[in-house]
């Protein structure tokens, strides 16, 4: 451990801004992915291991777009809407038919997923390394902060994620659909009874779920190397604020989401060789203090 750096960069205005600029990136890139992992457990009760995969196909499908109109507005939306429909194609064609099955079943046709979607990105995009690079918009001098300077995308993507996940928050709870949805994840037989077709719901709320992977890829996708397979870390970091928040918790995805993004950004500078052991000690620690996650529902007895 090197406490005296990390004691050094706490004491430093400069660098305490940039630590935490990079903290916020990656937990809000982690609440993206995480909280529609969760969306889809909380209400279809499916954990969906081929969420990484989307993440890296909203990454991919942004190169495309912005490959073919330079235009980053409508590379975000190929990234986001492409991924969308995707999910709720998968969920249709693949998913429907494994619902209520053995958790090994649901977990090998995921796997599955996964395997092919890094192989058809081989296919199509080549496995090199691909470089997206920052758009012509958001060119501009990095924002100084208390002698810290953060760069403009930084800055537009903490915006996006939290005004994302403010209309996610919005839409689950104060909304009429929002409030089906909440019901179709305690009692689908009831809802169905009403006469509303949860086969529509759960695969609509399949593809949001999909849809935010790929807003967390489109983001990710101008400052990060896209390669096959690329989505494998981030899924596993996502199962880790999963388990932390408290599986199908939005506001608990958030806050976990948050705290791993602190881990890893401090805990760079702390302790360079332990920040994946840090993930791993935070979630062992909630597991034993609170085995249901920080916001997450206690099981019925």
């Amino acid at each position: 451990m090197n406490l005296d750096a990390l004691a050094g960069c706490v004491s430093s205005s400069a660098c305490l801004v940039t630590q935490i600029s990079t903290a916020l990136i990656v937990g809000m890139l982690l609440f993206m992915v995480t909280s529609g992992l969760s969306l889809i457990f909380g209400v279809l009760g499916i954990i969906n291991f081929a969420h990484g995969a989307f993440y890296m196909m909203g990454a991919y499908f942004a190169l495309a777009a912005y490959q073919l109109t330079s235009s980053f507005a409508v590379a975000f939306l190929a990234g986001a809407l492409g991924v969308g429909l995707l999910g709720i194609v998968f969920e249709r064609l693949v998913m429907s038919r494994v619902y209520g099955t053995d958790v090994l079943m649901q977990l090998l046709v995921c796997y599955a997923m996964i395997l092919i979607a890094d192989d058809v990105v081989k296919i199509v995009f080549g496995p090199e390394y691909k470089m997206m690079g920052m758009p012509d918009a958001f060119a501009l001098p990095p924002i100084e902060l208390f002698g810290g300077f953060i760069p403009a995308y930084y800055v537009f993507m903490i915006g996006a994620s939290l005004l994302i996940g403010l209309l996610l928050w919005l839409g689950i709870n104060k909304t009429r659909l929002g409030k089906t949805i909440r019901a179709l994840a305690i009692n689908p037989q009831m809802v169905g009874a009403l006469g509303i077709n949860t086969t529509l719901l759960y695969a609509g709320v399949f593809g949001i779920g999909s849809l935010l992977a790929g807003v967390a890829g489109a983001l990710a996708a101008p400052t990060r190397t896209l390669t096959p397979g690329m989505g494998v870390s981030i899924l596993i970091e996502s199962f880790i604020v999963t388990v932390i928040g408290g599986m199908g918790s939005i506001a608990g995805a958030l806050i976990a989401a948050l705290l791993i993004g602190f881990a890893r950004a401090f805990g760079a500078i702390g302790c360079p060789l332990f920040v994946d052991g840090l993930m791993f000690a935070l979630m062992a620690v909630v597991l034993v203090v609170k085995p249901s996650g920080l916001l997450g529902r206690e099981p019925a007895r």
